[in-house]
């Protein structure tokens, strides 16, 4: 595996967080990890052995602030 590729690979130990919308019917739910810093790592509940995305943590808190305050935009 090339270097660039594995520093920045998502630990799959790592303790991953499911939204606290998510319920048990397996809807469309994202789970998020915490302990890279500037980075979050995102990824689809339902596939977790997929890769995860890597979101700059000034990127996420944007995308949170939006989704709290109803304001995305299509």
């Amino acid at each position: 595996m090339p270097e660039q590729q594995r520093r920045w690979q998502v630990p799959r130990r790592r303790p991953w967080r499911k939204s606290s919308y998510s319920n048990a019917t397996g809807g469309n739910c994202v789970e998020v990890a915490d302990g890279l810093p500037g980075l979050v790592p995102v990824r689809d509940s339902k596939a977790p052995e997929r890769p995860a995305l890597l979101i700059t943590a000034h990127a996420w808190a944007s995308f949170v602030a939006a989704l709290k305050a109803d304001d995305l935009t299509a």
